[in-house]
């Protein structure tokens, strides 16, 4: 299994934080950036093979900085998509079939956005996958509103099958929020192509699972832990805070 951090969205609401830097970059505690904590949670689960970042040629060089700066257990590789603005930005699902084309990734693949902090512990969501045997996405419940009608919902049968899935629903049909973390087996990656192809939306990585549950089984894991999304400066700000409270 190979892990695959998308980092290439350009953070405008974060300006000018992110005018040369990703999101994924900023400093969270002390030197420790978001990508830092992820990969913290990725280095300690025995599955993950290569840890992947797929960023763009505007943040690349902050990348590249960062990384020759720290030294981890598993191999990281950067993927540079090429695009320079938002007007040819490629997407979050665009991003992927890069990265996946690029980096020849022919196994089971894990996806996180590069813009959440998470608690949760990743060995028990990937223990569902195999022993599922199907894609997963990572989900919560929530009765927060404001936060249901940001995300994706889904509405799940007793097995935990995807019944339906609606991204930025305006009403939620269910409390059951999907993170931005996800499982693809090897065999399904080839359908990322096949989504892509049609026309369908490009942006949000939920979408594509949104699409899945209408050629797949797809099964929901329910996360223990909390996510942190660093979408806004006041949502930075709070997670600062956390983090420098609990250190």
């Amino acid at each position: 299994m190979k892990a695959l951090i998308l980092a290439a969205g350009y953070a405008t609401r974060l300006y000018p934080l992110t005018l040369n830097k990703s999101k994924a970059l900023l400093p969270i505690f002390g030197e420790k950036t978001v990508v830092d904590f992820i990969i913290e949670q990725l280095e300690n689960i025995d599955r993950i093979s290569q840890i992947i970042i797929v960023t763009n040629d505007k943040y690349i060089h902050a990348f590249e900085e960062w990384l020759g700066a720290r030294r981890f257990k598993k191999e990281i590789r950067l993927v540079n998509d090429g695009t320079a603005s938002l007007e040819d930005k490629l997407g979050a699902i665009g991003d992927m079939q890069f990265a996946i084309e690029q980096e020849y990734i022919e196994e089971d693949l894990l996806v996180l956005a590069g813009d959440n902090i998470f608690t949760l512990d990743l060995s028990g969501f990937i223990a569902f996958f195999d022993q599922s045997e199907r894609d997963c996405v990572l989900v919560k419940q929530t009765d927060n509103l404001q936060e249901l009608q940001s995300i994706g919902v889904v509405e799940l049968d007793a097995g935990q099958h995807i019944l339906s899935f609606e991204e930025k629903p305006l009403v939620p049909q269910s409390n059951i929020g999907v993170y931005a973390i996800y499982l693809y087996k090897k065999e399904t990656l080839p359908l990322i192509k096949d989504y892509l192809s049609a026309g369908h939306n490009p942006d949000s990585p939920s979408r594509f699972p949104e699409w899945l549950i209408h050629h797949r089984d797809v099964r929901a894991y329910f996360g223990e832990g909390e996510i942190y999304d660093i979408g806004t400066h006041e949502a930075l700000d709070e997670v600062r805070h956390i983090f420098r409270t609990n250190s």
